[in-house]
């Protein structure tokens, strides 16, 4: 693995953690899931967080008893990429999780709210905007967290940049945490590791 702190096998989901609020884990999430039925929505923007917070909280679901299928999408897929009915009769689940829920068209939409009710299998997304399920929780940035994000990818060295050049880079970007890392691994590479202020 790369030396840079801020290199894409570090900030992936599931390599980097979710940072909750205070007063909140993934245990605590997936007990308000299961008191909705199974049912869910993960809101927030773009590189919030809603990829990794799935990361942390799918095992916590799994823990709790629930057999989870969980799927994403990407750019352009307007459907579900497999027949969920054949993946079950495989590899039976009680919950079905969608990572880019907005992908999907309005009919494969409504013909998945469908199939889940009528299998009686649990359904939790992720999605920029509230597509009408219940709300698990809103990824909102803020830059308190990137300093967080940043101290725990740092783990202690020295480093290169300030928190000034922290905050810059969070508010070009617009609290886009995934971007905005992006950014701190190419000042990382510019920059001497080896000086620079530890980030407080």
């Amino acid at each position: 693995m790369s030396e840079n702190p801020f290199c894409t096998g570090r900030i992936r989901p599931g390599a980097l953690p979710f940072f909750f609020p205070a007063g909140l884990n993934a245990e605590k999430l997936a007990e308000q899931l299961r008191q909705s039925g199974g049912w869910g929505e993960i809101v927030g923007r773009h590189g919030t967080g809603k990829s990794a917070l799935l990361a942390t909280l799918i095992p916590a679901i799994e823990r709790a008893g629930q057999r989870v299928l969980a799927l994403e999408l990407h750019d352009d897929e307007r459907c579900l990429p497999l027949d969920l009915d054949r993946r079950h009769r495989v590899q039976p689940f009680s919950l079905l999780v969608v990572d880019g829920y907005e992908q999907l068209g309005r009919f494969c939409r409504w013909r998945l709210l469908r199939r889940c009710r009528r299998r009686r299998w649990g359904l939790l997304v992720t999605t920029h905007k509230s597509v009408g399920l219940p709300e698990l929780f809103h990824t909102v940035p803020t830059p308190e967290l990137a300093e967080q994000i940043v101290r725990h990818l740092l783990g202690g060295r020295l480093s290169p940049f300030t928190p000034a050049d922290v905050l810059e880079r969070y508010e070009r970007r617009r609290g886009d945490m995934r971007e905005m890392l992006f950014d701190l691994y190419d000042l990382f590479e510019a920059r001497d590791s080896s000086s620079g202020q530890k980030l407080n």
